[in-house]
């Protein structure tokens, strides 16, 4: 199993990026995808989640109505638009395969693989 992000980098507050998780070394159809994201000296953070035909989107209150997950099965690629960015949206953003669903958990849905992750820095 391999995940490897890309998209990030430094912008502005309220600016925007597009990251991209391409996954290989399974069926990535099959699963439920998360973007989870962790700042410096924090845990990691639940964002997003959508399930495996893209119907069906979760976004923690902190990135609603600014962030937007997708994806595309065809080229097994994981998005995530993130517009109107604040500087508290800094942090490693890494895509993680869903395992399981604990809605009275902080991180919701857990995960087994995650990638290497793809650094936001939201800064004037």
């Amino acid at each position: 199993v391999q995940l490897v992000e890309s998209g990030g980098g430094m912008v502005q507050p309220g600016g925007s990026l597009r990251l991209s998780c391409v996954a290989s070394g399974f069926t990535f159809s099959n699963y439920d995808t998360n973007w989870v994201r962790q700042g410096p000296g924090k845990g990691p953070e639940w964002v997003s989640r959508i399930n495996t035909r893209g119907e069906y989107k979760d976004y923690a209150d902190s990135v609603k109505g600014r962030f937007t997950i997708s994806r595309d099965n065809a080229k097994n690629t994981l998005y995530l638009q993130m517009n109107s960015l604040k500087p508290e949206d800094s942090a490693l953003y890494f895509c993680a395969r869903v395992t399981y669903f604990d809605p009275v958990s902080d991180m919701r849905f857990h995960y087994d693989y995650r990638g290497q992750g793809t650094q936001v820095t939201v800064s004037s």
